[in-house]
């Protein structure tokens, strides 16, 4: 059978600056592609996520498909808010002249994102995640520290231990001690396969540290480490630091309350994101948790497949 011409667009989200943040690659109509060809093409692209946009088959918008260079996923934060940003900005959406909401149906459940004009062709997407919040027990500080390349001192354990959580994809949720802590950190592979010999339900490690005091008003800063995902370290995950957020909140003291952080990552690979996580708390139940940005294009093509 003769290749077949598949159109894609490539964008950066959670970044209003071109070659900032994650890279996505859009398939625009993945119709006729198997699993095994979508895979092969999100290894070419070799980024984080490559996504692939099908017909809706309940009554959502888009069906979407996620891969990352070894396995697909069911959910994940970036290639939502970039994929809506791509059909909102080629009008696969119809004009937009307010916000209007996209559901995209994915294996974790329909994922709403919610797209905002902001003139000059410019929009925000936030997505709903499609999962409340779920923490799993307690991970050994030692083999964590040493699944990052750190000594047991690094980790801060006054507010948590390192756990499982998850709002659709689990990792594992790291508070560090400092920044130099963060700066320091590097994924070990054999370590993290003890990691998962030991119990954990992933080896995906996303560390964070608190930064109030910051001049740009960032809350939190972030790094994440798949490798086994063929992903050494990921620029920005939206599923992780909506866990992230997630976390924060059921831990926070308050019954209820409406938690919001503004967060960085990528910074040591030089390509910096910047994310807003929010979430709704009610007699002491994380009902929602929501996480956005904004994306840019970068450029557009068509793949032989």
């Amino acid at each position: 059978m003769d290749p077949m011409g598949h159109a894609f667009v490539t964008c950066d989200v959670f970044t209003d600056v071109r070659f900032g943040g994650n890279p996505l690659a859009v398939l625009l109509d993945a119709r006729g592609l198997t699993a095994s060809q979508m895979q092969q093409v999100a290894r070419e692209f070799n980024y984080s996520e490559t996504t692939f946009v099908l017909p809706p088959e309940r009554a959502g918008d888009r069906r979407v498909r996620i891969f990352t260079p070894t396995r697909e996923v069911p959910f994940a934060g970036h290639p939502n808010v970039g994929t809506a940003f791509v059909l909102a900005t080629l009008g696969e959406l119809g004009t937009l002249e307010r916000e209007r909401q996209v559901v995209l149906e994915e294996p974790a459940g329909d994922v709403p994102v919610t797209v905002r004009p902001l003139g000059s062709g410019r929009f925000r997407c936030e997505l709903r995640a499609p999962e409340p919040p779920s923490v799993g027990p307690p991970v050994p500080v030692g083999l964590v520290a040493t699944a990052m390349g750190l000594e047991p001192g690094d980790v801060a354990t006054d507010r948590h231990a390192p756990c499982v959580a998850s709002v659709g994809l689990p990792f594992v949720l790291v508070e560090l001690r400092d920044e130099d802590a963060l700066r320091r950190a590097r994924p070990d592979e054999p370590a993290l396969r003890r990691l998962l010999a030991a119990g954990a339900a992933t080896a995906d490690v996303h560390c964070y540290v608190r930064t109030p005091d910051s001049p740009d008003g960032v809350d939190l800063r972030t790094r994440m480490f798949a490798p086994f995902d063929g992903v050494p370290e990921d620029p920005a995950t939206g599923s992780a630091n909506a866990a992230l957020a997630g976390l924060l909140s059921a831990l926070a003291p308050e019954r209820d309350g409406d938690f919001a952080w503004t967060i960085t990552q990528g910074v040591e690979m030089g390509r910096p994101s910047r994310m807003d996580a929010r979430t709704e708390k009610r007699l002491g139940q994380v009902l929602g948790v929501w996480i956005g940005g904004e994306s840019v294009l970068v450029s557009r093509g068509t793949i032989e497949v």
